[in-house]
């Protein structure tokens, strides 16, 4: 992880040039578009080409909350988005011609619509959603009954585009499920393949058990007989990671564990395309039957026994299990007992949303900041617009809702792609249309072209998926008989402007990270402190995996908060440096931690238990002392005496009859205060790198 200091002309360039490999499935980008072109075909064919447009402009607005996932929480998504789309299309069609009434709705919207970033990504999209159709639609105001005409056809697009994402949940039940299975399982095998553990401990891999368990076991999960072998390779998948974690972390006997990994990796890879594809994992028989061989030969026909055989018989029987339950996952397989209940860990269960929202309206809160941002600037672009009498003007509110984001990062890049992209995208599409037939048609397959090359390079490059936006929406406009080449620069100009005003406002009452990023980074210290303290336990399993999940959910929130201190200006180097050094070692403690974990899943009981669990409490305190004190930027109490803890109990195990269990916790013990302790060193300096570069934070 980088600690560079932040630079403008690096952000822009990053900005500029970095693109991701795009991860939108065609057929989503096909069912999306055809929510969008199809109703607006069928109203020419009609004769309803004004009612073609309102279909399908409610389906473009709600087209990103067709996000992948269970299909029960897919249609609700996309329900609420088009509820959204619909009730604010309708506001704006009654009030847009007044400008009081105007100016307080686009204020009530901006503040709840940027609220619901609490709940998340996909849940914010409903709030984007409804602010740009509010300001949208503002511009042509209608009476009663026209207004709930069309803000019914908008709200009839949004379903229309549910329908098509949902229209194969009764041929295709269980594929969301089983492709986020897949998506873990070939992580997996990657983590196989690997000789040594980075870093970043396979973030990716990280963010896919997550998601997993959220399809999986969240609130819109599917309900079927099949559900139980998902559930059983969510937990074979969890306790696979966990050995091969310990695994990588073992000493000796590097040729024999590569030589197992490797055939590993492969009966992963075939678990995964068989998920993948739905049908019985063959492949992934024939991969285990030579797992199988080679077990026999590396552990010389089970005459080896220590610590080695016992991770490789582990890792066996789940690998075999893994392939058994596979057979049985998705619509074609059955399972013979009924469906488990299932429940999502508690660190990825939300509380009510009422409780959730009246948590966050106070000014501490990121999410209320948010909201008052997105209230004021929204509300400031519609009077600019109407003041100054801008031709064109929603397109500055517009502007302002898309561009405005709860960092500041997110603000500045979505600002400086949105400008670069609609230049490009009006210059692209006025040079498109005069190259091609001025026919209707014509333009309704250029539009359904760019519409694509929107959905499907969104998350690879924003400002190329922008210009080709514009594009559509260029064209689009067209069909209400707004001229294509005029009006260009009007669309520069109120782009350019709503992205600085969505700026601006970030800079007059910002959030920045730096002054929260040691309070994440110290709830990712507590959370490894209850996963360690739950292991003092091994009879509560239970525990083991909310803590470990709760532990896996705070890294990713620590990360997220160091890359977004990575990118705001003026944040101290020191700081950085700190927060990295954090981070990394932090990766460290979590490994040994999970090696643990597997050590107690291979046996019932440990040698010595009394005074494993007596070291493991005394360590799991200290790191909740650590905690505290870097949330409170005070140096750490003075260290209890963990090496001469550690020291004693390896006495004590020398003497236990199960020596190569014993000689595993010797060593896992040993790695874990060399842990604890370097992390007692890091955050015992930050208090005097504050005090040598002066306190830089930013209040928040």
């Amino acid at each position: 992880m980088s600690t560079r200091a932040y630079s403008l002309r690096a952000s822009v360039l990053q900005s500029l040039t970095a693109t991701k490999r795009p991860d939108v499935p065609l057929w989503v980008v096909v069912r999306n578009t055809a929510a969008v072109v199809l109703p607006l075909a069928i109203g020419m064919l009609t004769g309803h080409q004004e009612a073609g447009l309102a279909v399908a402009a409610g389906a473009l607005d709600t087209m990103f909350s067709d996000q992948p996932g269970p299909y029960r929480q897919r249609l609700w998504q996309l329900f609420l988005a088009s509820l959204a789309a619909g009730l604010a299309s309708l506001c704006g069609f009654l009030v847009g011609g007044e400008l009081l009434p105007m100016t307080l709705a686009t204020a009530a919207f901006g503040f709840f619509g940027g609220l619901l970033v609490v709940f998340g990504t996909d849940i914010a999209r409903v709030g984007m959603t409804s602010m740009i159709l509010l300001v949208v639609t503002a511009a042509s105001p209608a009476g009663l009954h026209e207004a709930l005409v069309g803000a019914a056809l908008i709200f009839s697009g949004g379903l229309l585009l549910a329908l098509f994402s949902v229209a194969a949940w009764p041929l295709l039940r269980y594929r969301p499920e089983r492709y986020a299975l897949a998506t873990v399982y070939r992580g997996l095998a990657t983590l196989a393949n690997e000789r040594a553990q980075d870093e970043g401990d396979v973030p990716a891999l990280t963010d896919a058990m997550t998601t997993l368990q959220q399809t999986l076991l969240g609130k819109h999960h599917a309900r079927g007989r099949a559900m139980e072998a998902f559930a059983v390779l969510l937990e074979l998948a969890e306790r696979i990671r966990l050995e091969l974690v310990a695994m990588s972390n073992m000493h000796g006997a590097t040729q024999v564990l590569a030589l197992f990994r490797a055939d590993a990796s492969r009966v992963l890879n075939a678990v995964a395309e068989a998920l993948e594809a739905g049908e019985s994992p063959e492949q992934a028989s024939r991969a285990l039957r030579t797992l199988q061989a080679s077990e026999r030969a590396l552990l010389d026909n089970h005459s080896r026994n220590d610590s080695v055989a016992a991770h490789i018989h582990a890792l066996s029987g789940q690998l075999a299990a893994a392939v058994r339950n596979a057979n049985w996952a998705g619509s074609r397989g059955e399972t013979r007992a009924e469906t488990a209940e299932m429940r999502l860990p508690s660190a990825l269960r939300g509380n009510s949303a009422l409780g959730v929202l009246r948590a966050n309206l106070t000014v501490h809160s990121v999410a209320f900041r948010h909201a008052m941002r997105c209230a004021t600037c929204l509300s400031l672009a519609l009077l600019a617009s109407r003041i100054w009498q801008l031709p064109h003007g929603y397109w500055l509110p517009m502007t302002a809702a898309i561009v405005l984001r709860p960092d500041f990062a997110a603000t500045f890049n979505f600002g400086l792609l949105r400008v670069v992209g609609t230049i490009l995208g009006l210059v692209l599409t006025t040079a498109l249309l005069l190259v091609t037939p001025h026919d209707a048609w014509t333009h309704l397959a250029l539009m359904a072209l760019l519409c694509m090359a929107f959905r499907y390079l969104a998350t690879a490059h924003y400002g190329i998926a922008v210009a080709a936006l514009t594009g559509t929406v260029v064209i689009f406009l067209s069909f209400e008989g707004v001229n294509s080449g005029t009006a260009v620069l009007d669309r520069v100009l109120n782009t350019a402007l709503g992205s600085g005003m969505a700026l601006l406002a970030y800079v007059v009452w910002p959030t920045w990270e730096r002054g929260r990023a040691r309070a994440a980074l110290s709830d990712m210290l507590d959370a490894y402190a209850h996963y360690l303290g739950a292991l003092a336990h091994p009879q509560q399993r239970d525990s083991h995996r909310e803590t470990r999940t709760a532990a896996r959910t705070a890294r990713t929130n620590a990360q997220a908060s160091l890359d977004r201190m990575q990118a705001e200006p003026a944040t101290p180097l020191a700081l950085l440096e700190l927060a990295n050094a954090l981070f990394l070692n932090g990766n460290r403690l979590a490994r040994t931690t999970m090696t643990l974990e597997a050590l107690l899943h291979d046996c019932d009981n440990l040698p010595e238990q009394t005074e494993v669990t007596y070291f493991i409490d005394h360590s799991a305190a200290y790191l909740h002392d650590l905690a505290l004190a870097l949330r409170t930027n005070q140096p750490p109490r003075p260290a209890p005496e963990l090496r001469q803890l550690q020291r004693s109990l390896s006495s004590l195990l020398a003497m236990a009859d199960d020596k190569p269990r014993a000689e595993q916790i010797v060593r896992i013990s040993d790695r874990l205060v060399d842990n604890i302790n370097t992390l007692a060193y890091v955050v015992g300096r930050g208090p005097q790198e504050t005090a040598t570069h002066g306190n830089q934070r930013v209040p928040s």
